[in-house]
């Protein structure tokens, strides 16, 4: 297929390079920034521009990788330029009618992974869900996904907006809390990859146990002694404190539910 991207960020960067090694052509990049759409237009061999007017026709998908707020936007002023072209977004939580009454042809194609320019990514492994307007367009984003995913499935926008809550959850939160306990370390002076190993087996064990079976620390039983004390070393930063009250409370709650939950079966 002949692509053409709306956007050059994190997302459209590694799927447009796994499209590319895909075997499809890549001819034109647009950004707001010529900056942005010229370092994604080298990687893809293909002319970029920052002028919205100059998008050109004639590709067979035009993929709008861009922030949620500016999606319908550019949706307003490309698509109805696109001709009988099929025309995706790759937001979680944008609907699949976005597109309605500015494209003939149209749907949804989300990678659910956290991406990163400079990070390479095996696309194969990522799974993609996808959303169309029409059988067409169903027939034609499913064979674009699944010619750079090995797991390829079709979701509504009501549901993929409770799977993009979840990924928040699972991965930019998580992040966060890295993050914090970076923080914390580095103003005693001890380097955060000595948590490397903890978060790698704390990764591996959710492949094996469900979450809630793999929780272990202080919260799960509610350790007062322990819980008191780490909330005294957090006085000074208020705000991490009150985090980890309310993530100990709430880890203590599914826990408890957990339970209450086995004793009925039992």
């Amino acid at each position: 297929m002949k692509v053409v991207w709306i956007g050059a960020g994190n997302l459209a960067t590694q799927m447009g390079l796994a499209l590319k090694e895909a075997g499809h052509e890549t001819c034109q990049v647009f950004s707001r920034t010529m900056a942005s759409a010229g370092a994604l237009a080298e990687r893809l061999e293909c002319p970029a521009t920052d002028d919205i007017d100059a998008v050109m026709s004639g590709a067979d998908v035009y993929i709008f990788s861009v922030k949620d707020s500016v999606l319908e936007e550019l949706t307003v002023r490309i698509a109805p330029r696109t001709g009988h072209a099929l025309c995706l977004h790759t937001g979680g939580s944008m609907p699949l009618d976005v597109f309605r009454g500015h494209a003939s042809c149209y749907g949804v194609l989300y990678p659910m992974q956290t991406f990163s320019r400079t990070c390479p990514v095996d696309f194969r492994e990522i799974p993609c869900f996808i959303e169309a307007g029409s059988e067409e367009a169903r027939e034609q984003t499913e064979r674009l996904a699944q010619s750079v995913s090995g797991r390829v499935m079709y979701m509504d926008s009501e549901r993929r907006r409770y799977l993009h809550l979840a990924a928040v959850f699972a991965c930019n939160f998580v992040n966060h809390c890295y993050a914090l306990s970076a923080e914390l370390l580095k103003e005693q002076d001890i380097p955060f990859d000595v948590m490397w190993p903890l978060i790698d087996e704390t990764a591996r064990k959710i492949h094996r146990l469900p979450p809630s079976e793999a929780q272990t620390g202080p919260a799960v039983r509610y350790d007062r002694n322990v819980i008191d004390r780490q909330c005294a070393l957090l006085d000074g930063h208020p705000a991490v404190r009150h985090i980890y009250e309310m993530m100990s409370r709430s880890i203590h709650e599914l826990a408890g539910n957990r339970e209450t939950e086995n004793n009925r079966e039992i």
